[in-house]
């Protein structure tokens, strides 16, 4: 028989009740200045004086850079891309995505501290919070206080301004697709249904994101702060706190018989001035964006106690293991995956700048009339006909001349010369004729030549099938 009494199911003094969930808790950040907090901000302008500014610009009476859906046609400055022309768009995004793995693998996640939109609207909006609610204390003070008429009108002006730089931001992204000089003159009620769309869908994630959610798309919803481990090794730059140096950390005492402490004051600055929340002190996190705003932090702390800076610094796992100088560091960062990444990067950028360089400012697509195949002549001749596709990827308006090969006596019947105007497609429709006994029944190759009058180093050669029934 079993004497074993059932366990009580109800919580002892020694258990604890843990969850699962926790309730999402708002960061209050502290402004900070210094060196690491300059290169952000410059940043900051830099991207988004392009981002703003490149819609405006005009290149050749149109606009600069315009991805046209309409008309089917990329224009990027004095180059014009058209669909054909698609495989330049695989090797962009194979470049920044070997450029992404080269750099993490370098320095961690520069791209997430620097110059990944959702750091940056998240900064241009923590500037406006800060400029109408005050500082980390004020805004703590006025959260925490009760709902007054001053407390309403800061946090409207507030969400005004940040949906004032939502709004303008999705009419931005749409210049981009539509010429900016139609959006201004369809706004704000002859937009059309997909602008519209998109003008509110963008403003909406923008205002969302970062005034709202800001660090938990870091934390929780960006795929890169996953799978970034794998590209990170020992030797792989990252902002760490030196626990041999700062441990154990504390609040200096002045008398004689305290405990020896490390050069950490605990004052936890590093703490609040961080976008997404963390103590760097607890070691590596994949919270950590790379921003460096703790190292701006820390640094004069140090220099208040005449302590040497770097505390919180730049550098390697294996340095901090092993005690390797700064020269060692940078002596371990060409290692093998860092060469083989430089080249294969360097190898995409000079043949994709080859290609383009040397890439035939012409095309043509040539399509057999299906509605017949083929026909006699009354003069004996066999004759095709043909639909052809002429597109003038230049600036200029073109003449160019056709002319067709592959078999003897083979011949175009009608003009050789097209007109095709500047960053146009033109259609036409052509006759070619052959004598009979020029080649073997059923399907014949040719070639369609045509090269431009102004330039004879803009040809195309193009194959097509001549029936001989």
């Amino acid at each position: 028989m079993n004497d074993q009494k059932p366990v009580s199911t109800s919580m002892t003094d020694a258990e604890v009740k843990v969850s699962f969930y926790e309730k999402h808790k708002k960061v209050y950040i502290r402004d900070v200045k210094g060196w690491w907090n300059s290169w952000r901000w410059g940043l900051v302008w830099f991207t988004q004086i392009l981002f703003y500014g490149l819609p405006w610009l005009e290149w050749n009476g149109r606009q600069a850079v315009l991805l046209h859906l309409v008309e089917r046609k990329f224009y990027l400055f004095g180059l014009v891309l058209w669909p054909q022309d698609v495989f330049y768009l695989a090797l962009l995004l194979i470049i920044s995505a070997y450029a992404l793995f080269l750099f993490t693998a370098i320095a961690g996640r520069l791209f997430c501290g620097y110059a990944c939109p959702q750091t940056v609207y998240s900064e241009i909006f923590m500037w406006v919070e800060n400029q109408i609610e005050g500082d980390r204390n004020a805004r703590l003070k006025l959260d925490a206080g009760p709902m007054t008429a001053r407390k309403i009108r800061l946090k409207l002006g507030k969400h005004l301004v940040w949906l004032l730089i939502s709004v303008w931001t999705g009419l931005t992204l749409v210049a981009y697709f539509t010429p900016v000089a139609e959006l201004q003159a369809a706004l704000p009620f002859d937009l059309s249904g997909w602008e519209l769309f998109w003008i509110l869908f963008y403003a909406g994630f923008c205002y969302m994101q970062a005034g709202f959610l800001r660090e938990q798309v870091c934390k929780y919803m960006c795929p890169y702060a996953r799978f970034q481990g794998v590209m990170f090794d020992p030797d792989t730059l990252v902002i760490t706190y030196d626990p041999a140096r700062g441990e154990p950390r504390g609040v200096r005492r002045k008398a004689a018989a305290a405990a020896p402490l490390g050069d950490c004051v605990d004052c936890a600055l590093c703490v609040v001035v961080c976008p997404t929340g963390i103590d760097i002190r607890k070691g590596i996190q994949y919270e950590c964006i790379g921003c460096g705003a703790c190292i701006d932090a820390c640094d004069p702390v140090m220099e208040k106690l005449g302590k040497p800076k770097g505390l919180i610094r730049y550098t390697t796992e294996n340095a901090l293991a092993k005690h390797l100088t700064h020269q060692e560091v940078l002596a371990h960062l060409l290692r093998p995956r860092i060469l083989l990444y430089t080249v294969i990067l360097i190898g995409l950028v000079l043949s994709s700048t080859w290609s383009l360089a040397t890439r035939v400012p012409l095309k043509m697509d040539v399509i057999r009339d299906r509605s017949l195949l083929a026909r006699e002549a009354e003069d004996g001749r066999i004759e095709n006909v043909y639909n052809l596709k002429v597109m003038n990827t230049t600036e200029l308006p073109q003449r160019y001349h056709l002319a067709v090969d592959g078999l003897d006596g083979v011949k175009l019947v009608g003009d050789t010369a097209i007109d095709v105007n500047s960053a146009e497609n033109r259609e036409i429709t052509v006759v070619v004729s052959a004598p009979p006994e020029s080649g073997k029944l059923g399907a014949n190759t040719i070639y369609f030549n045509i090269r431009a009058e102004s330039d004879a180093a803009i040809a195309v050669r193009e194959k097509a099938s001549f029936l001989l029934p």
